[in-house]
Order: structure tokens, then sequence, then C-alpha cells
């Protein structure tokens, strides 16, 4: 039964953390969530946390946040959730789930600990901002 269940390869949505400066030069870092493909995507579901250890040794978890969007359209652009710096020392996690007519699609995006560092920071075109893009 499960053998039967086709999981086709997520090509061309993308998980972005890019930072951004406020209007006193605060640095404030945001998730994005971008769709390459020449269709729109529907019923998107995004599970977004984060785990590993603290400095001490001891295993954390953050809370399991969940997002729906009911349609991203073609080579569209949507903001999943601000992000702190406290975090970026442990996994983050985001599992993008979505629709292109009936077939459903899904795939992790995890952003290992100590990825989110400004001597890893590319420009990210489609946001006109810094980042980190994981494909």
């Amino acid at each position: 039964m499960k053998k039967d269940i086709l999981f086709p390869t997520v090509d061309g949505i993308k998980v972005a953390i890019a930072r951004r400066f406020d209007e006193e030069d605060n640095v404030l870092w945001d998730v994005y969530l971008i769709n390459r493909l020449k269709t729109a995507i529907d019923t998107v579901f995004v599970t977004s946390s984060g785990y590993g250890t603290d400095l001490e040794g001891n295993k954390i978890k953050t809370a399991s946040l969940r997002y729906f969007f009911k349609e991203i359209g073609s080579e569209q652009i949507v903001k999943i959730e601000p992000i702190s710096p406290d975090v970026f020392h442990i996994n983050n996690e985001y599992w993008v789930s979505y629709y292109i007519g009936n077939q459903i699609f899904d795939k992790k995006f995890i952003f290992v600990p100590e990825s989110i560092r400004v001597e890893n920071l590319i420009q990210i075109a489609q946001l006109d901002l810094e980042g980190i893009l994981h494909e």
C-alpha cells in the first residue's frame, strides 16, 4: 500500500531566512516561502519548529507553529514568520506541504545549527534582501 503512494520531488519551492533593518537600524529576521514555479500552489501548510541542545548540552525544543495559505501564486513570496537570533544555534525546521492539482507535495527544510550567520548571507534577488536560501 505505502509503496503505491507517489512522493514526487519538490522543485521550485524555497525557504529563506533573511535579515532586514528597521527605522532605527535594528536587525530583524524573517522566514519566507518562495514559489518559483510557473503555477500556483494551494492548500499550503507550513509547520515550524526548533530543536537541538543548549550551551550546557541540555536538549531543547521550541513550540511547533502551524501556518496555512489557501493559495500561493506563481512566482509569489509569502512571509511565514519572524525568527529570533536566539534560536540560530539549534535546528530550525520548516515542513512545507502543498497541492498542485490533486497531487500532494511535501518537503522538510532544515537550517542546521549556526548556519544562519552573517558570513553565510547571500543576496536573494526575489526578496531584495540578504539571507540564507534553502532549496
